[in-house]
């Protein structure tokens, strides 16, 4: 990725006016200190020169609905001009957003802007501000991970709701930590300040890391770069997550700098703005009012204002336009790939079933040769296994303890998607192992929840991968009134009052992120209701859909 622009966008956990006075502050605090020493008690509102071919601008809007306050520097130099525009916003009831920017504005409209370093600003900032992305904090240095932080860790890298990437960094075995982290790590993600999360694992904190997330490891010295929607119940999806050697990072480390920042900085640019953001409108600047100047000369600034306003637009209309045609790029590629792995994923489970049908196979052998103790020592044989999901909403009625409550259209609809022809098995083994641990539950044999089931379930049970099983939805998509309602479904008044209860928990059915079906479900095994299935069909929608 090749980024031009440097672009930091964060949400303060301070309310808008305390956020905005200490942007303000930082601000003015940047441009007083070396190397620029402008003078910043030049400016009043509009256009005001504070150095030699310097301006800085500003400005505000506060209503009903929300406000905003804005500050563009623009400092010219040989070859064109550099712009940093700074924004602080609110929209009612939602959160404070801060938003920086650093870009290079060449003279020639055909000559490539210069690229952008991240500015001493970002550091200052995030240092003032309790920025955070998402669940997690946003700091211009790494912060430290103890064993006991690794839960909430996790939790942050499952958000829904975060946009920047996090990198986590490892200690080498035979390293210092202190000495790692101040020697080798800080200097290698000073770049990426505003630009990613950043964190660094303690010896103790990478053990309890690396066992919770089996498919995302990164240890003795690595650096992991993990993008938003990490999913750690999919093997497939650590291939998405770049890590980066020690051998790379001691062997060339400005080489190391260069390849990490790469990713934050290209995401940064390309991701397209929060919409509170994104509704601010152009920068209108106008002329000051001159005293004693001609009516001639108010027009000429006037027009040339005016010229400033149109080439704005143009600029943010061409910079918008490449960013659209990179995205859909991109999304191609990601369809592309993740269509590949859930075919990969497809058939690898038919080759699981072969194999469990050959041992079947070899089963029946022994018994008609009369060696029944070996023969049952293998597995036990299960029933045929329907063929459509159709047959498995008619099979759901034989079963004791699981019930379906949901709408059979969307179910039904499985049958015709392309990717289907092992999504039967697969629902059909996870309803299998339902059953069994409600079975369990009743007669007292399980105290436990089904994903821990499925991780310790006794010899001869159903089960399905734990990492399958998601005991609830993200904060963000309970909050989200249309996402929750979507995730209510019908139950028996006996079960709920209400005649339908929130089903956040689900399993996943087939390989992929958004293209794998959905099976949420209700755990009334343990007040004698048994299983709900309140819904089986395509991924509901949420932020990564």
């Amino acid at each position: 990725m090749d980024a031009r622009r440097y672009r930091m966008v964060v949400t303060s956990r301070t309310d808008y006016v305390r956020t905005g006075a200490l942007v303000d502050e930082q601000l003015r605090h940047w441009l007083a200190q070396p190397p620029k020493r402008y003078n910043v008690d030049a400016f009043a509102e509009g256009r005001n020169e504070i150095a030699g071919g310097v301006t800085l601008d500003h400005d505000s809007v506060t209503g009903v609905t929300g406000a905003y306050g804005r500050w563009r520097l623009r400092e010219t130099a040989p070859g064109g001009t550099w712009q940093t525009t700074l924004v602080t916003r609110q929209i009612t009831d939602g959160p404070t957003w801060v938003q920086l920017d650093v870009e290079h504005l060449p003279d020639d409209a055909e000559a490539a802007p210069v690229p952008a370093k991240t500015p001493r600003l970002a550091k200052h900032l995030l240092e003032a501000l309790d920025a955070h992305d998402g669940l997690a904090d946003v700091t211009a240095m790494p912060q430290v991970v103890e064993a006991e932080d690794v839960e909430a860790v996790i939790d942050e890298l499952c958000d829904a709701d975060r946009r920047l990437p996090v990198v986590m960094a490892s200690t080498p075995y035979d390293a210092d930590f202190d000495a790692w982290l101040e020697g080798t790590v800080d200097p290698l993600v000073r770049p990426l300040a505003g630009l990613a999360i950043l964190y660094v694992l303690t010896p103790k904190a990478e053990s309890v890391f690396n066992r919770a997330l089996e498919h995302h490891r990164v240890y003795n010295g690595g650096i992991r770069t993990y993008l938003p929607g990490v999913d750690p119940a999919w093997p497939a999806d650590g291939q998405r997550h770049r890590v980066m050697s020690k051998r790379l990072i001691t062997e060339n480390p400005r080489l190391a700098a260069r390849i990490l920042n790469q990713l934050p900085q290209g995401l940064a640019t390309r991701l397209p703005l929060p919409d509170a953001l994104d509704s601010v409108p152009l920068m209108r600047t106008r002329a000051r009012d001159g005293v004693g100047g001609s009516e001639q000369e108010r027009l000429r600034d006037e027009n040339d204002a005016l010229h400033e306003i149109l080439e704005e637009a143009a600029r943010e209309q061409r910079v918008r336009a490449d960013e659209i045609r990179d995205l859909k790029r991109e999304l191609r590629r990601a369809e592309n790939n993740e269509a590949q792995v859930v075919v990969d994923y497809d058939e690898q489970y038919k080759e699981l079933h072969q194999a469990k049908a050959q041992i079947r196979e070899l089963q029946r052998e022994l018994l008609r040769l009369g060696a029944a103790e070996q023969a049952y020592a293998t597995v036990e044989p299960s029933l045929d296994a329907p063929t459509s999901f159709a047959e498995i909403l008619d099979r759901i009625d034989d079963m004791r303890r699981v019930h379906f409550s949901g709408r059979r259209k969307y179910t039904l609809e499985l049958d015709d998607q392309a990717y289907g022809s092992s999504w039967v098995r697969m629902a059909w083994d996870a309803l299998l192992a339902l059953q069994d641990f409600a079975e369990a539950v009743a007669s007292g044999e399980a105290n436990c929840d089904f994903k821990q089931w499925c991780a310790d379930a006794p010899e001869g049970a159903h089960v399905i991968s734990p990492r399958k099983v998601v005991r609830d939805e993200s904060k963000s998509v309970k909050a989200n009134g249309e996402w929750s309602r979507a995730r209510t479904f019908p139950v028996p008044r006996h079960v709920h009052s209400d005649g339908k209860l929130f089903m956040g928990a689900h399993l996943r059915i087939g390989g992929g992120n958004t293209i794998a079906p959905r099976l949420h479900y209700y755990d009334g095994a343990c007040t004698d209701h048994g299983i709900y299935v309140g819904y089986m069909g395509p991924h509901l929608t949420n932020t990564m859909t």
